[in-house]
């Protein structure tokens, strides 16, 4: 059974592709910047298109706060290049094709059909200091991280 991870667990490592066939690793981050890993269902669907955009609109103040922002659903890779360059994002999208990061992370299907929506913030020593929860509220996992961020700045 796929247990959720709780605030002050450490963060699973993980090694994805990104969409220019590079490798993205969370221990990259570590000791540098804090990071908001959120995975999300789906590219191209309504929600998951706002809280990317929502993402995107607030990308500086991330930056501003010495955080990182990564994106992660099973999406291909070329999916993932063709939904940043539609919607312009400048963060960082990963592809866990075989849900292997997602599992480690304990983040579950919603009514056992839809993949979760579920937002972490990890600090520089790779600590979850927030996690979010919420399929509806799409665009609510932007503003929840950034308050978050500013209280460990």
């Amino acid at each position: 059974m796929t247990k959720l991870l709780a605030v002050g667990d450490t963060a699973p490592n993980f090694r994805l592709a990104t969409s220019n066939s590079s490798y993205v690793s969370l221990a990259d981050f570590l000791g540098k910047k804090n990071v908001v890993v959120y995975f999300y269902p789906k590219d191209f669907t309504q929600g998951c298109t706002a809280e990317a955009c929502s993402f995107r609109d607030s990308y500086e103040s991330f930056k501003d706060l010495g955080a990182e922002v990564i994106g992660i659903s099973s999406d291909g890779q070329n999916s993932h290049r063709d939904f940043a360059q539609q919607h312009h994002l400048p963060f960082i999208l990963l592809s866990d094709a075989d849900g292997a990061v997602r599992k480690a992370y304990g983040v579950k299907k919603t009514l056992g059909l839809f993949a979760g929506r579920v937002s972490f913030v990890v600090d520089k020593k790779g600590i979850i200091r927030h996690i979010f929860s919420s399929q509806t509220r799409a665009t609510a996992h932007v503003g929840k991280a950034l308050v978050l961020l500013k209280s460990i700045a």
